[in-house]
């Protein structure tokens, strides 16, 4: 037992949780209950989140049931939406995704830390709602944007309902699979910090612009520890080399995604 007690010191997982005769203690079934709870109401959470950009938007789902249960719909823009152009930019897209008041904690930290460390312009921040990541394709792709940042809500989970993902794809337009993006994941208070998350964005950025390319074609052979604003960061990112598929994400929550879908998308 002292073992496992030692275990829950380095994990926010449900180990080591006792029993009582052949059934789990009172307080670690009501604290699973309340956690599940929590996580649900995440799912459903909808904050308002106009303040997080200079355009709003929202998909073709018409609320947040229809949202849940037609996923197609949460990636198609609806019509009549006015975009501003941002040609050759970056454009950040803060997506609700399925955790909006995730993404409304996270994102604010990651554009202001991204901002400064980035090469290409930044256009219009858009805010969209009822939204997957396909989404900021067609939104990019309206605004005549380089590539596309889409900053969404991650699915919570029974440890955290806050968390945030970034899924960037060069050259954006409708029809990209997820092969085509990198997706930097687990941005929250007990995950990946706003700044490593915006030094991972802006490495993946750098080298995507020297590849033309974003998703599996982009090797992430980022330096344990970046080198910002050093000739050798520039050089390793535009040096990257050819796809390495990633079936799993490391505990830095860095992934590469392959044609495998997640909720979220």
């Amino acid at each position: 037992m002292t073992n496992a007690l030692e275990l829950r010191r380095h994990t926010m997982a449900r180990v080591a949780l006792g029993r009582v005769g052949t059934a789990q203690p009172t307080s670690a079934h009501l604290a699973f209950q309340a956690a599940h709870a929590q996580a649900r109401d995440a799912v459903w959470s909808e904050p308002d989140m106009a303040a997080l950009g200079d355009v709003q938007v929202r998909s073709q789902a018409r609320n947040r049931r229809e949202y849940l249960l037609r996923p197609d719909l949460g990636r198609r823009l609806a019509e009549g939406q006015m975009l501003p152009q941002a040609p050759g930019a970056l454009v950040f897209v803060v997506a609700d995704g399925l955790c909006a008041s995730g993404v409304a904690a996270q994102a604010p930290a990651v554009i202001a830390a991204a901002r400064p460390l980035l090469r290409l312009p930044v256009g219009p921040v858009v805010v969209a709602t009822q939204a997957r990541v396909a989404l900021g394709d067609a939104i990019a792709a309206a605004m005549g944007a380089a590539a596309v940042a889409v900053l969404i809500g991650e699915r919570p989970g029974l440890s955290a309902q806050d968390s945030m993902g970034i899924y960037l794809t060069w050259a954006p337009r409708v029809g990209r699979t997820d092969a085509e993006r990198n997706c930097i994941s687990n941005i929250r208070p007990g995950g990946l910090s706003a700044q490593e998350a915006a030094e991972k964005l802006a490495w993946l950025l750098a080298a995507a612009q020297g590849l033309g390319a974003t998703g599996v074609a982009l090797k992430d052979d980022m330096p344990a520890t970046p080198l910002l604003g050093d000739a050798s960061f520039s050089a390793a990112a535009e040096n990257a080399g050819t796809a390495t598929f990633f079936a799993s994400t490391d505990n830095a929550g860095i992934a590469t995604f392959s044609a495998s879908t997640d909720n979220p998308r």
